[in-house]
């Protein structure tokens, strides 16, 4: 995970697997940009290959944290099987997504 600044948002870029064994690591690093103040969140999904439960409940809970501090969150969601997995949990219900972080910035 590496994150920057685009204006006033704070872009956060995943990559790889987001399973039990990595998603406290997001946990942690998603929380601290909340925790910093930072509340208008564009977490890239772009990058990831793969996505379990504990991923899902990891961005949940951030929606919860940044939605209760007045903030927003966006998630880019590029490749049918990620989006899939979306869709199946209703996810896709719930979070902002978009195809590209341009779409995403634009929102």
């Amino acid at each position: 995970m590496t994150s920057e600044d685009v204006g006033d948002r704070a872009v956060v870029m995943v990559s790889g697997e987001i399973d039990v064994s990595s998603a406290d690591a997001l946990r942690d690093g998603l929380r601290a940009l909340v925790d910093e103040g930072r509340t208008d969140l564009v977490v890239d999904l772009s990058g990831v290959s793969f996505m379990d439960s504990t991923g899902l409940g990891v961005l949940v809970g951030t929606l919860k944290r940044v939605r209760l501090a007045g903030g927003r969150l966006e998630l880019v969601v590029a490749g049918d099987r990620l989006g899939r997995l979306f869709e199946l949990t209703a996810l896709d219900q719930v979070f902002s997504l978009h195809p590209t972080l341009a779409d995403a910035l634009d929102a």
